[in-house]
């Protein structure tokens, strides 16, 4: 989302395989990830980089997702959260979504586990 927000070429790649999803999910931490990072690159947040977003808010600690996905490989904080949420909202069925990042790592991890990327 900040490579939108910042017009970067990634970021355009990304915004155009977004439309093509007729559903969108991210975990919350999303927004204050994003929120920080324009903030240091002081640039204006346009709230409607987060419209159609249906946000992964768990009534449950997470556990089980967390230690399956670091059964998948090493991750830090933020980006095991986003992982372990995915897993969470797919219902421990990571091939029914398809989880996009630009972080090589995540990327790594979430197709170990099965989703789609």
């Amino acid at each position: 989302m900040v490579a939108i927000a910042l017009r970067e070429p990634a970021g355009t790649r990304l915004a155009r395989r977004l439309r093509t999803f007729p559903t969108l999910l991210a975990a919350s931490l999303l927004e204050a990830e994003v929120r920080a990072a324009l903030a240091r690159e002081r640039v204006a947040v346009d709230a409607a980089l987060f419209d159609g977003i249906g946000w992964i808010l768990p009534d449950r600690p997470l556990t089980q997702e967390i230690e399956r996905v670091l059964a998948a490989g090493p991750l830090r904080g933020a980006d095991l959260w986003h992982v372990a949420c995915a897993l969470y909202a797919a219902g421990g069925q990571p091939s029914a979504l398809t989880f996009l990042t630009l972080d090589t790592r995540q990327r790594r991890v979430a197709r170990a586990l099965g989703f789609a990327v």
